[in-house]
């Protein structure tokens, strides 16, 4: 069980201008405009991120496949933005997948859903943190 917060001070920041994003903007937009308007409150905060950074999947030496991930924020923290109802399985499961391919400790998935932010905080199971 992990005693203590990972990046704590920077995914206090992520979640609270998702927050901000959405009384901004309101329910009903695309997961593209979330994603802009994101980008610009990073900016106006400092924080240095990748937008949909590409990470390749690699087996043998080569490879076989490219993940693209919304955000890579502070060169550490995933972070995924959905416009959904409720939390999916599948978002999860590829959350997971992006978290084993970068070695990252911590990814953070957002949904703007019709009753407001919801986010979860994802570790990656196979990183020991202390």
């Amino acid at each position: 069980m992990v005693k203590t917060l990972v990046y704590p001070e920077l995914s206090y920041k992520i979640i609270g201008i998702a927050f901000k994003v959405f009384n901004d903007l309101g329910y009903g937009h695309q997961e593209k405009y979330f994603q802009r308007a994101r980008a610009l409150e990073l900016d106006k905060e400092g924080i240095k991120y990748e937008k949909e950074k590409e990470i390749k999947l690699n087996y043998n030496n080569q490879c076989i496949g490219k993940y693209f991930l919304d955000f890579l924020v502070g060169n550490k923290i995933i972070l995924e933005l959905k416009v959904v109802p409720k939390f999916k399985h599948i978002h999860l499961k590829r959350t997971l997948e992006y978290l084993d391919t970068t070695k990252a400790k911590l990814a953070i998935l957002i949904y703007f859903t019709r009753d407001g932010v919801k986010y979860r905080r994802i570790i990656n199971p196979k990183i020991i943190i202390k």
